[in-house]
């Protein structure tokens, strides 16, 4: 039985809030003939990360949830880093603060039912949810070496190595959803990578001026 179209607009349209913060940083770049950092890539990278989240969750794959897992609270450092954060109702903010402990606490409440659904899956070979999440894992690494980057620099900032670590992250998800028959996967990493060749190739003629 293949994926609903529900589950499946709710993973398209997590790719297109990911799709729309590359696009909007790779103009804005251009423009600026060096990599930014702008406000709006952060903000986008939150809501999509939310529901591609829940799209994992409806796909029971484990390599998606851990990704977003991995990556959330660097986009939320990000956004607080831009102002951004303080500036929300103080409800929505504590939301967004709260929904991974939220969501770890649940698993944990029935870990046995999480366990048989998501590692033991199958539809999902071990092998396969291993080699999903060391794609996701490398792939989300970028946002904690990004963060840490930034945080040394007191500012948002997005270095040549996050660019390195999110095409190689990218490549082994690509083949990851080509073995998972994932449209979503296949489509969204498919145009990130042309997005980060391309920062790739504005940061080095921005270093070698």
């Amino acid at each position: 039985m293949g994926t609903s179209p529900f589950v499946l607009a709710i993973g398209f349209l997590a790719q297109a809030f990911f799709s729309a913060r590359m696009l909007v940083q790779w103009i804005l770049s251009e423009r600026a003939r060096r990599v930014l950092s702008p406000t709006i890539f952060w903000i986008l990278s939150l809501a999509g990360a939310y529901l591609l989240c829940i799209y994992g969750w409806l796909r029971n794959d484990f390599s998606i949830i851990l990704g977003q897992f991995i990556s959330y609270y660097a986009y939320l450092w990000n956004i607080k880093q831009k102002g951004v954060l303080i500036k929300l109702p103080r409800i929505i903010a504590v939301i967004l603060m709260l929904t991974p402990v939220i969501a770890v606490a649940w698993v944990l409440h029935d870990a046995s039912s999480f366990i048989s659904g998501f590692l033991q899956n199958k539809k999902i070979p071990i092998w396969l949810v291993i080699y999903g999440s060391i794609g996701q894992i490398i792939f989300t690494l970028r946002f904690v070496y990004q963060w840490i980057y930034s945080y040394r620099k007191g500012q948002s900032i997005l270095p040549k190595g996050f660019w390195i670590l999110s095409l190689t992250g990218s490549l082994v998800i690509c083949s990851y959803g080509c073995m998972r028959a994932d449209l979503v996967l296949i489509l969204g990493q498919s145009f990130g990578a042309v997005a980060y060749i391309r920062n790739l190739i504005i940061g080095h003629h921005s270093n070698n001026k």
